[in-house]
């Protein structure tokens, strides 16, 4: 009997529904049904936790913003440089909203939805509307079908060689370091989150909530610019916002783009399978955890969502054999995740360019 995945109506997130084992899932292996219930126990929300993490996160920004915005006037290297360890605290911030997004932030709906609101208007990445689509992205995540909401665009071995040469070149383009982690996470930032581009049924209600998330925005900018120097508050918030985006992007596609992941199309697709080997498990030193909301432990927030992000080490220490079936990924061997382009269905595993062009040529990409 498959593990069976609803979504629970109140809260939209991922519940596991009397799980059993994995005999027949491509993992083969089997995880008993108590290891998987087990988990449960870390979704209980920790009120002063979250409280303190609120506070942690914020004012550590706000100061080091204003710092920023002081510092310009002497020098704009110590501006950026402060811009980058503050992107890190909007990071955290970010993990703070997401937590909000999933419902497992604190118990009480309003404040999670007030408070998720306000991490929006730093973070630039609307609420609700964006975590209708990291919704999506949890309940078919790996699924070959749905790669366009919530995910980055991979194309499979086949798919490519389908492709003529001017979309070959559109791809690799699409696919290259400067788009991918330079302007791709700004494009992100700046029109996919503010215009609403997904044309999905369940994205109707939401759609409203990106209007007022933009017009909150531009209020608060057009405020703050009449209030400070107008170009020193741009500069100084772009010093923060950029790095950000480039972190956050960064950090998605280590987690779901490492060489060992999990791609399937919707009839052999597994839940569970897509959670443990479809995300990677970031072992990054301990200060970039704390700084990142502990989301390199990625895959134990894929088997479940609804565990805050402050209880997912907890969650790891005490369950090792998590680690089992994922992919670990140090810093240094993260960055060679850069190369890897196109999902080979053969070999089950992510490629480069350069591999592809060996295979092509050996006539078996087919």
């Amino acid at each position: 009997m498959n593990i069976i995945i609803e979504q629970n109506p109140k809260s939209e997130s991922i519940v596991i529904v009397n799980p059993n084992t994995l005999k027949d899932m491509s993992l083969n292996v089997e995880i008993p049904n108590k290891l998987v219930s087990s988990l449960s126990k870390y979704t209980k929300p920790k009120t002063g936790v979250a409280i303190r993490q609120i506070f942690n996160s914020f004012l550590p920004f706000v100061a080091l913003w204003i710092l920023m915005y002081i510092s310009y006037d002497y020098s704009v290297f110590i501006t950026f440089g402060l811009g980058l360890i503050n992107a890190f605290f909007l990071v955290r911030i970010f993990i703070i909203q997401h937590d909000c997004g999933h419902r497992s932030f604190l118990k009480s709906n309003t404040a999670r939805n007030i408070i998720g609101f306000c991490c929006s208007m730093v973070s630039m990445i609307p609420y609700k509307y964006w975590a209708k689509s990291h919704h999506i992205h949890h309940a078919n995540n790996g699924m070959l079908e749905l790669r366009d909401i919530g995910d980055i665009n991979t194309l499979t071995v086949a798919e490519y060689t389908s492709l003529t040469k001017w979309e070959r070149f559109k791809y690799k383009v699409y696919r290259s370091p400067l788009v991918m982690f330079v302007l791709g996470p700004l494009y992100y930032i700046l029109i996919h989150n503010r215009l609403p581009l997904i044309n999905l049924v369940q994205f109707k209600k939401v759609k409203k909530t990106l209007i007022w998330n933009n017009l909150a925005l531009v209020t608060i900018f057009i405020g703050l610019s009449l209030t400070l120097n107008w170009w020193k508050f741009f500069v100084t918030h772009a010093a923060v916002m950029v790095p950000f985006a480039i972190i956050a992007i960064w950090f998605f596609y280590v987690q779901h783009q490492h060489e060992e992941a999990y791609k399937a199309w919707k009839d052999k697709w597994d839940y569970v399978t897509s959670a443990l080997r479809g995300s990677s498990y970031y072992k990054v030193p301990r200060i970039f955890n704390w700084l990142t909301g502990n989301i390199g432990i990625h895959h134990i927030h894929h088997l479940n969502p609804a565990i805050p992000n402050y209880n997912l080490k907890q969650c790891i220490n005490e369950n090792p054999w998590l680690n089992k079936y994922t992919t670990v990924i140090g810093f240094w061997e993260s960055l060679k995740l850069a190369s890897h382009k196109l999902w080979d269905e053969k070999s089950n595993r992510m490629i480069t360019f350069k591999e592809f062009r060996m295979i092509e040529q050996m006539g078996i990409t087919a």
